[in-house]
């Protein structure tokens, strides 16, 4: 990505985050008027919680410290809670302008407006604080998914497959080695015959990964059968070849646009990410990546980003895992990425091929999720029993 284009990125995202961001002052700043110890506290607090992100992130290129990682935190926290502030500030005013032109308040709302606006202002700092903790308990807590997913194809002499895969872990700053370690241990006490880790594991800037050396933790994970990765867009943002150097010093393997046969059983084949176009780095049709592949054996795709998803079918995939969407992450951005993407999150069967879209481990921005639960995904794969004549069996 070239430096111009992410300078005019950065500068619409900041605009935009400002701009939010004045209108939910401007909004406290009118509801506490009458309150001026209150508004003085409300607005200073607030205003700390807005500058926290950016300025952690600014100081974050000169040191690393407790206070800083703290900023980082607190801020992340506090966008969610700008969303639900900005989603239920803007629901209040709409009805407001309705009823300038139609009245539709009863009038205990009329008659005393100083009380309706106190009451209301609690009412919204409680219904925002209360989804925030919730979403954060929510996203501390991934539960196990479970799928029993039938090939209709002979895996050799292998007739089960135990896969656990996790996307979108976002390793960093806010989601720290700590977390980490009990994803590590919850993993591997599914005893899986193999470990997938379909994109996004770190989350931007791989130095604080290392700085908590989170490859300790990753080499940890243990399966018979190996533990791979593909990239997603984030490994691209924290820079890529710095990005899968370190994840490779976990004895994790990423797949870039390759293939590999395991236990002569099944193919595993890995996409680089869509993003990488963007930096130069364009990723192969799929149909060259495979092109030597025995497509007589189970074939099972990792392709971070689920987009053209025919594109799996027609080269006869099996299965394929992607991630990427978090289903939005908080709601009601689900219902922005269920009209993205054909499937947002969850199964789906597209004649032969079967996909799952997973909605992630991990938290990107906000450490909270609403709307859906974090997930560690275990796939039970059931392969075709090779039937012999009898020639065959005499032979064996």
């Amino acid at each position: 990505m070239r430096k111009t284009d992410f300078l005019i990125f950065l500068s619409i995202v900041l605009l935009v985050y400002f701009l939010i961001n004045s209108y939910i002052i401007h909004r406290a700043d009118s509801a506490l008027k009458y309150n001026q110890t209150l508004r003085t506290i409300f607005l200073i607090a607030l205003i700390l919680l807005i500058l926290a992100y950016p300025l952690g992130r600014l100081l974050q290129n000169f040191f690393q410290n407790i206070l800083v990682d703290f900023m980082l935190f607190t801020g992340a926290l506090y966008m969610g809670m700008m969303v639900y502030f900005f989603l239920l500030v803007l629901i209040i005013d709409l009805f407001r302008l309705i009823n300038s032109f139609a009245p539709i308040f009863p009038s205990f709302i009329l008659n005393n407006p100083v009380k309706t606006v106190q009451i209301t202002f609690w009412i919204v700092l409680a219904l925002v604080v209360g989804t925030t903790v919730i979403g954060h308990i929510n996203a501390l807590f991934p539960r196990i998914r479970n799928l029993e997913i039938q090939v209709n194809k002979p895996g050799s002499q292998l007739r089960e497959l135990t896969v656990v895969a996790m996307s979108d872990i976002h390793l960093g700053t806010i989601v720290r080695n700590s977390t980490l370690e009990k994803l590590v241990e919850k993993v591997n006490a599914l005893h899986p015959d193999l470990i997938l880790l379909p994109g996004d594991i770190v989350d931007e800037d791989v130095s604080s990964v290392m700085e908590q050396n989170m490859a300790a933790s990753l080499r940890r994970l243990k399966a018979p059968y190996g533990v791979f990765a593909v990239t997603g867009n984030h490994e691209y943002f924290g820079g890529i070849q710095k990005s899968v150097d370190y994840i490779q010093e976990g004895n994790v393997k990423v797949l870039q646009d390759s293939a590999v046969r395991i236990g002569d059983a099944f193919y595993l084949i890995g996409r680089k990410d869509l993003t990488g176009k963007s930096f130069g780095d364009l990723r192969k049709p799929l149909n060259q990546i495979m092109d030597g592949i025995d497509k007589n054996f189970p074939l099972i795709l990792m392709d971070h980003q689920p987009f053209h998803l025919d594109e799996a079918e027609q080269n006869g995939i099996d299965l394929q895992l992607s991630g990427h969407t978090h289903h939005g992450q908080l709601f009601p951005f689900n219902l922005i990425t269920n009209k993205v993407y054909e499937k947002s999150w969850g199964y789906l069967r597209k004649g032969e091929t079967q996909y799952y879209i997973s909605c992630g481990v991990g938290t990107w921005g906000p450490p909270i999720r609403i709307g859906n639960r974090p997930e560690i995904i275990q796939i039970k794969l059931e392969f075709m029993e090779i039937i012999y004549d009898k020639k065959q069996r005499e032979e064996i």
